[in-house]
């Protein structure tokens, strides 16, 4: 379930340092968040699609060691993102 070049755009330009920035950890986090949330509800509705859960782990643990990451590098971008993105609560 791929993000449509619209959000994908969308998401880029809003977390990216530019509109062509697709390298950067805020972009990465922000585009897999929304490829999480996705697939969530399609897990949600299709509970024995086995196949798609394990993708959805695997999305999973790739953003929390972006994520992981960030916090080690950039302590004050790391609280802005989840905050922007409501990953975690307590933040």
């Amino acid at each position: 379930m791929p993000l449509s070049n619209e959000k994908k755009k969308e998401l880029i330009s809003k977390f990216g340092k530019d509109e062509n920035d697709t390298g950067s950890v805020e972009a990465q986090i922000a585009m897999l968040t929304q490829r999480i949330r996705d697939l969530t509800e399609h897990v949600k509705t299709h509970k024995k699609d086995s196949h798609s859960r394990r993708g959805l782990v695997m999305l999973v643990a790739k953003r929390r060691k972006l994520i992981k990451y960030l916090r080690k590098t950039n302590q004050q971008s790391y609280v802005n993102l989840l905050k922007e993105l409501s990953i975690r609560g307590n933040i």
